[in-house]
């Protein structure tokens, strides 16, 4: 018998992100939604057979598992809850607004035995399963420095809660492109010791970070520069990657979310491959090579969950992880107020 889900939140990460995914893995069944907008109520009846509810009440009796893609000032309230009523959850990143509200969460998790997963879906990015994989390979040498980008050209601001809100909003370029890219850093090169950030507001109208810059000195000694941006004219690489031994230079995003944009349905044939005209490089100024993007694996996500649910295995993304990010991007919010170099906390 399916695992039947019940989704919070059906904006851009529910209906595009979340919905697709469940719908496509084997074992999990998209049973209710909760939004309050009659039309997105009809979508997911015809497109998912699941009920669209309008309270979060109505949904704790339809759903063995939860998961939260609602704004994220309100993570922590809706994954508490659901927990404290015996459900496992997923929350989509960033699983809180500070590490002690995340850590307050996997307390509550570890108390009742339940699973507590974040949704850093980027981890499957085939761009970033292929950095892992030369590095794992050893062709990069040890790595030295991880320039990674997510770049956009938004003169305009679109609104919402994501521009608009202040701070009680958890809004931002910082917690949101800027957690995965903090998320990624430390899969690849591990803890850090020091956070230095620079962080602005460039476009009127608009009230949390649209341009920002984070530099980590990993206890290894590697270093990793971030950038999100929303007023980037030109875009720099998605990944710039130096080694001691070779580079890897990799330009374009991931094709999984324009596929689910257009409504590619994810399990479909190709759905992660990369066009040819996007794959990177690899090598030194001498000798290189262009090298195979990997196959984007959202899904992969989701069939964790299934797995850790039925069989026991460990979530996909576990909440320390997605902890420690979170402390990283406390200090850097702290460095680019005091204009300090911070260590996490």
């Amino acid at each position: 018998m399916d695992i039947r889900v019940g989704l919070v939140g059906y904006g851009a990460a529910g209906a595009y992100f979340h919905a697709p995914l469940i719908h496509a893995t084997p074992g999990l069944s998209l049973a209710a939604v909760v939004t309050r907008d009659a039309g997105r109520q009809a979508e997911v009846q015809a497109k998912y057979d699941a009920a669209g509810v309008s309270e979060l009440d109505e949904l704790w009796g339809r759903c063995d598992l939860v998961v939260v893609a609602s704004p994220n000032r309100t993570h922590v309230g809706i994954a508490a809850a659901a927990l404290e009523r015996g459900l496992p959850v997923v929350v989509d990143k960033p699983l809180a607004r500070t590490a002690e509200e995340g850590r307050g969460l996997a307390r509550i998790a570890e108390e009742r035995g339940l699973m507590l997963a974040v949704f850093q879906n980027r981890r499957w990015d085939g761009d970033f399963l292929t950095v892992r994989r030369l590095a794992g390979e050893g062709v990069l040498g040890a790595v030295r420095r991880f320039e990674s980008r997510f770049e956009r050209w938004r003169p305009t601001p679109k609104g919402g809660w994501r521009e608009a809100g202040g701070p009680e909003e958890v809004g931002g370029l910082l917690y949101d492109l800027g957690s995965h890219l903090v998320d990624q850093a430390l899969q690849l090169l591990g803890p850090v010791r020091e956070v230095y950030c620079e962080s602005d507001i460039r476009r009127e109208g608009v009230a949390s970070d649209d341009d920002t810059f984070i530099a980590l000195t990993h206890e290894g000694g590697a270093r990793s520069h971030l950038w999100v941006s929303s007023v980037a004219a030109d875009h720099g690489p998605r990944f710039r990657v130096l080694g001691s031994a070779a580079a890897y230079v990799k330009h374009g995003m991931d094709v999984q979310e324009e596929r689910l944009r257009a409504g590619v349905a994810p399990d479909s044939p190709g759905f992660g491959e990369d066009p040819e005209e996007r794959w990177g490089v690899l090598g030194t100024p001498e000798e290189h090579r262009v090298v195979r993007t990997e196959a984007g694996a959202y899904l992969d996500f989701y069939r964790g969950v299934a797995a850790a649910l039925r069989e026991g295995a460990a979530p996909p993304v576990d909440a320390a992880s997605a902890i420690d990010a979170l402390a990283v991007i406390e200090a850097a919010r702290l460095s680019a107020t005091q204009r300090v170099v911070v260590p996490p906390a």
